[in-house]
């Protein structure tokens, strides 16, 4: 294999889908062993490669030659063998980072920024951010500036999270609070799964600039394939690159009324898209072994919302799916952070008077004019987008679709 991935467990990465989408080459996973990694260096079967965790140091001492940026970061993400066999290596995580910056619009010149870790990304993020002129401190557990001694940093303008800290499968965990950073401009994470850590969440919801990792990831991977390939390119590939991805990974969550039609639909859209479709009152159903209106009439509406929020939680770690949610899952703040996390939000509307009852224990006994305006601020603060499925649901898949192609 000319071109791929070298690391320890690489059960699933995006390099070789990324790598396809900018310069069309063949690009594979390379897993090794850690006691492998010497003769897979030595016998050097490849032309060009990239090196993940744990690998990035243990690799330089195979390279004949560093660039001036590897040598300074310490670590290579990038090797190419040269003309005469031997290999170059160089870090291009330096220009993913960069990127990501400029992304996020922020200027860091002569303002105090935060990096959370200090490890390799940690030591990238620094030297970059150094480069633009910023105030840089790091945050450790044992530093001299540590989690204890936070507060002498509050006025901070932006953040970096370079830890593993809310990466899946650990989702929503964050060891900071940012209500206290009253200077705070930005928040940038390098996680990307899940789009939306814990961390990023907080930033949003505090109006603050949040940006994830996935642009660096493509960014970084654009000059590596620059120096795979021997050629430029353009910039704008990487935002192309990125918003493709992007919308891959991104559940499409539907809520709505209850027989508003979410779960025909998600069954179409998964179809015309492609992806795996799940609806979390058949979850609850197979968690709980009985039905929804026999759970509540024995257990009661709240342990029945308890039932729903473990299920919602579980289900939206997953990337890439179409899920359909039941109608009152906006009531419970628990769930709001948990769906938006990896997720493009739709609400489904449908007139009222077309609302079927039957086999819905809360539509039946209640006012349904009176439930949806109750939860229509809710359904519009949870959603990205609305459609109307009011015709068909056909209809509203279709709309859908074309909502996310940007039509």
């Amino acid at each position: 294999m000319r071109y791929g991935l070298l690391g320890h467990k690489l059960s699933h990465s995006y390099s070789p889908q990324i790598h396809n989408a900018l310069a069309g080459y063949e690009y594979g996973l390379m897993p090794v062993e850690p006691e492998d990694l010497d003769s897979f260096m030595r016998a050097a079967d490849f032309s060009g490669i990239n090196v993940t965790i744990p690998y990035k140091k243990a690799v330089l001492p195979y390279c004949a030659s560093l660039s001036p940026q590897a040598q300074r970061l310490g670590a290579v993400n990038t090797i190419v063998k040269q003309a005469d066999g031997t290999l170059w290596g160089h870090n291009t995580d330096y220009f993913g980072f960069l990127q990501m910056i400029k992304l996020s619009g922020l200027s860091v010149k002569d303002k105090k920024v935060l990096i959370f870790g200090s490890g390799g990304a940690g030591v990238t993020a620094s030297a970059v951010l150094e480069d633009l002129g910023a105030k840089v401190i790091i945050i450790s557990r044992n530093g001299v500036n540590n989690y204890k001694n936070l507060h002498l940093h509050y006025d901070a303008s932006v953040i970096v999270n370079a830890t593993p800290v809310g990466m899946y499968p650990d989702n929503g965990v964050s060891t900071i609070s940012l209500e206290s950073f009253n200077s705070l401009e930005g928040v940038l994470d390098l996680i990307y799964n899940p789009a939306k850590t814990a961390l990023l969440l907080q930033a949003e919801s505090l109006d603050i600039i949040a940006i994830n990792g996935l642009y660096m990831l493509v960014a970084q991977a654009k000059e590596s394939a620059e120096y795979f390939g021997g050629k430029k390119i353009a910039d704008n590939k990487i935002i192309e690159v990125y918003g493709a991805l992007k919308a891959q990974m991104e559940n499409i969550v539907l809520i709505g009324m209850p027989g508003s039609g979410k779960s025909t639909i998600g069954k179409m859209l998964a179809e015309a898209l492609e992806r795996p479709f799940v609806d979390t009152d058949q979850l609850i159903v197979e968690r709980i072994g009985m039905s929804i209106p026999e759970f509540m009439e024995k257990f009661g509406l709240d342990a029945f919302r308890n039932e729903e929020i473990t299920v919602i939680k579980d289900v939206s770690k997953k990337s890439g799916f179409v899920i359909a949610t039941g109608g009152g899952c906006v009531t419970r703040e628990e769930n709001y952070d948990t769906i938006r996390q990896n997720s493009l939000v739709v609400w489904v509307k449908r007139n009222i008077e077309d609302l079927p009852t039957d086999g819905r224990p809360l539509s039946a006994k209640g006012d349904l004019s009176a439930m949806y305006e109750v939860r229509k601020p809710l359904y519009s603060r949870f959603a990205d987008i609305c459609v109307h499925n009011n015709q068909s649901p056909e209809m509203a898949a279709e709309a859908i679709v074309k909502a996310l192609k940007g039509a």
